[in-house]
């Protein structure tokens, strides 16, 4: 017992420590701003003549909206974790011992209907780390995003344009806590600390030659939004079952620099597992509830017990958001050139289909401590991407 609870002090002393290095990152002295005022400097800081201001005002103010809530999705209603601990233990009624329910450790976003076993925690630390490239499967970085551009009709190319160019990486280290009340329910929590990195460059090229028009950075750190979560057990033999969850975003993440989406974001959902020896598969359905933007969730998961310390994770993971749109180019005719259209970046509003694949790795290094390895990978091209996000974790049950 005693070695169990100075491993557990251990693993509290990391977890402080990570906290506080993530949460009190200072920021530059001269970034004044929240990242929501830089983009809006950086999306609305417009050269191009067009003769309809309105119209300039409402694109800019629409796309820096959409970019926003890219943003924010990344960080308001992106699966944290699996609601309970890689190891899960049941009392052998035969034999009267405690012995542990599955050879597999889990999944790592999906759920498996397995709950963790009454009295059983687990306590974790989970680092992801995310360097978004493109939007809507337009660059961010190569200045090829045109914001506005005036075109002759008759000419292929546009004389003056002006094109962005943004770098945004956003650093999440997660708390995460659950404990079985019950061998059927589950109960848990995941506590983000977020930094946000966004630095950006508004470029006119006019004829060929180009000015730099407006240049901004900002830095944001803080709480992100806390997740509780639930899982009941509702039918199972084993790692085989049914089981009903449910999850409550708190809107205590700062909106004003995308750590948080400024909403309580509420999602059930439906949670069936197979396993067969060392074989699993798991299959997640859910819906979200948010005032910003309903989303339908699902996904599935294949587990392979390599051995008793090892498990390989494979999943898929999809989601429809129904109000956050689409970015695209707009020509509408120039007022003051004649012979010209004006093109700009607009949001089209319609749902917005996202789909990642995700793969790693769950090692017992030792004792109940768990080690989680994981790679995002984007299958579709909507909303803000990266090549690849990495996430590890480690876990302690007890």
């Amino acid at each position: 017992m005693s070695s169990g609870l100075s491993q557990l002090s251990r693993v509290m002393s990391v977890a402080a420590m990570a906290i506080l290095i993530v949460g009190v990152s200072p920021r530059p002295a001269a970034a004044q701003e929240s990242v929501s005022d830089i983009l809006s400097f950086l999306l609305t800081n417009r050269s191009i003549p067009t003769g309809d201001f309105v119209q300039d005002e409402r694109a800019a103010e629409a796309t820096r909206d959409t970019v926003s809530g890219f943003l924010l999705l990344e960080l308001a209603s992106a699966p944290v974790s699996s609601s309970s601990g890689g190891f899960s233990y049941r009392l052998n009624p035969t034999l009267g011992t405690i012995e542990r329910s599955s050879d597999s450790f889990g999944p790592f976003l999906m759920k498996r209907s397995l709950t963790s076993g009454t009295r059983r925690a687990t306590i974790g630390l989970r680092y992801r780390e995310a360097s978004f490239d493109k939007i809507d499967g337009r660059s961010l970085r190569d200045g090829t995003l045109i914001a506005t551009a005036t075109k002759f009709r008759d000419q292929p190319q546009p004389f003056d344009v002006e094109t962005l160019k943004l770098d945004v990486l956003l650093q999440t280290v997660t708390l995460l806590a659950d404990y079985g009340l019950t061998d059927r329910l589950d109960i848990g929590a995941a506590v983000p600390f977020v930094t946000l990195n966004l630095s950006g460059q508004r470029i006119d090229t006019y004829r060929g030659q180009a000015f730099v028009q407006a240049n901004a950075s900002v830095t944001a750190s803080g709480l992100g939004d806390v997740a509780l979560h639930a899982k009941y057990n509702v039918l199972g033999r084993a790692g085989s079952g049914l089981a009903l969850g449910s999850e409550v975003r708190l809107p205590t993440g700062d909106r004003e620099n995308l750590l948080g989406s400024g909403n309580a974001v509420v999602k059930p959902l439906f949670i069936g597992s197979v396993e067969q020896g060392r074989l699993a598969a798991h299959v997640n359905l859910g819906y979200t509830f948010s005032r910003a933007s309903n989303e339908f969730n699902y996904g599935a998961a294949v587990t392979v017990a390599g051995t008793n310390r090892l498990t390989l994770v494979g999943e898929i993971a999809g989601r429809h958001v129904e109000k956050l749109g689409t970015l695209t180019e707009v020509s509408e005719p120039n007022r003051q050139i004649a012979g010209a259209d004006t093109i700009r970046l607009q949001t089209i509003g319609q749902g917005t289909a996202m789909i990642d694949v995700v793969a790693g790795f769950k090692w017992n290094l030792a004792s109940t401590w768990l080690l989680s390895c994981e790679v995002l990978l984007p299958a579709t091209k909507a909303g803000v991407t990266t090549r690849w996000t990495p996430s590890v974790a480690l876990d302690y049950s007890f």
